[in-house]
């Protein structure tokens, strides 16, 4: 297996992107990935018209100690089994390739590089993660090579992110911040975990073929 996953890791750097004109970036260390990762994948798909949604399993978040962190092959293998059926889904290990930390703005301009001149790019993420994103690097790149797509938990008050965002952001900033509802962002990779950990269910908060690699790897359950 652990050969298997250090092949899937090297296989999927690459992604052919001529000619897709409109491409959805879902980062997160998707540990483990869960239903209201593909929900939200799946509804901004739909919502804004994306030909592809590509997974980007981050590599060393830098407001995350890398001990805490599943090892980045099983990241990556769960997020193939999760996402295997959907034909506009994928999967890249650009970050998980790199090294150092990984930073939005460099996944962004590497998959820039890659798409057509007049294609356009959506980098999905939680609103949570949006307010916080006066901490992230290169924001002026991160800005010229997409939008940003806030997907938002039911009960979470938009008007409250877009108050802070308009007293912290350029205005040409606040014109590429879109919010969508998703109610599966309820789920959470850390309640996965702990219920794992408390020996609870976690039966249709992730796909089955991860639930099964949790248990059958031990995953989380110290």
């Amino acid at each position: 297996m652990r050969m298997q996953e250090e092949q899937l890791i090297l296989h999927q750097e690459d992604v052919d992107l001529a000619g897709v004109k409109r491409v959805g970036l879902m980062g997160g260390t998707f540990d483990p990935v869960h239903q209201g990762h593909l929900v939200t994948a799946e509804a901004v798909r739909n919502g804004f018209q994306l030909d592809k949604v590509l997974f980007v399993p981050s590599g060393q978040p830098p407001h995350k100690r890398e001990k805490l962190i599943t090892p980045k092959e099983k990241r990556l293998l769960m997020t193939e089994l999760a996402t295997v059926t959907n034909p506009y889904f994928g999967v890249s290990a650009v970050e998980l390739n790199r090294a150092g930390f990984s930073y939005s703005a460099d996944t962004v301009s590497y998959f820039r590089q890659l798409m057509d001149v007049d294609s356009e790019l959506f980098f999905i993420t939680g609103a949570d993660a949006i307010l916080e994103i006066l901490t992230w690097k290169k924001l002026d790149d991160l800005f010229a090579g997409c939008t940003l797509v806030a997907a938002t938990r039911p009960g979470f008050q938009p008007k409250v992110m877009a108050d802070w965002l308009e007293g912290h952001l350029k205005q040409e900033f606040l014109e590429k911040v879109i919010t969508i509802e998703v109610p599966a962002m309820a789920i959470s990779s850390t309640d996965i975990r702990d219920r794992v950990a408390m020996g609870r269910s976690i039966k249709y908060l992730v796909p089955e073929p991860v639930e099964q690699y949790i248990y059958k790897q031990g995953l989380y359950a110290e």
